[in-house]
């Protein structure tokens, strides 16, 4: 019969939309890793403007996808120049997402700290995140990814938005 369920919400198959893309974790490593040397190289160079570039870049990977990540963009490169098989498994993008979205507010933090004229406060701030990046960057561990997991209602609403503005 057309338009007879046949089963329960319970038991249905997510759709691939609700199951969202899987990516390569190695990915949002070397992202990371490629972030901290930037964030770094602007330290060095007294360059904030770092700050706010890497906001719009955690940003637009975060709202729109790991594929629109400009700091992952290198990784299919590395690893085929480096010759590297395909990872043992693959990962969920949201919990990513979700860390790289924490990941834009801390760098926003940092910029409108620097802006108001409290600079050493705002590297501070961008060292801190930039720290959590170089964790994720060397071991693997993600602290944004982990917050992502709780059962809160901040990653629930983040997902629902992740599913509005990832395009198809």
């Amino acid at each position: 019969m057309a338009g007879t369920v046949t089963a329960n919400a319970a038991t249905r198959t997510p759709s691939a939309e609700e199951q969202g893309r899987l990516i390569d974790p190695r990915g949002q490593r070397f992202g990371a890793g490629l972030s901290v040397v930037l964030l770094v190289l602007g330290f060095v160079a007294g360059l904030p403007l770092v700050m706010p570039a890497l906001a719009l870049a955690l940003g637009a990977s975060a709202l729109f996808g790991t594929r629109y990540s400009v700091l992952g963009r290198p990784w299919p490169h590395v690893r085929q120049a480096l010759r590297l098989g395909p990872p043992k498994e693959l990962e969920h993008e949201y919990p990513p997402r979700f860390a790289q979205a924490l990941g834009a507010i801390g760098f926003t933090l940092a910029t409108l700290l620097f802006v108001v004229g409290l600079a050493p406060l705002a590297w501070i701030v961008a060292a801190a995140v930039g720290a959590l990046q170089a964790l994720l960057a060397v071991t693997g561990y993600c602290l944004g990814c982990r917050l992502y997991f709780l059962k809160w209602w901040v990653p629930a609403q983040f997902q629902r938005l992740a599913r509005r503005t990832t395009p198809a």
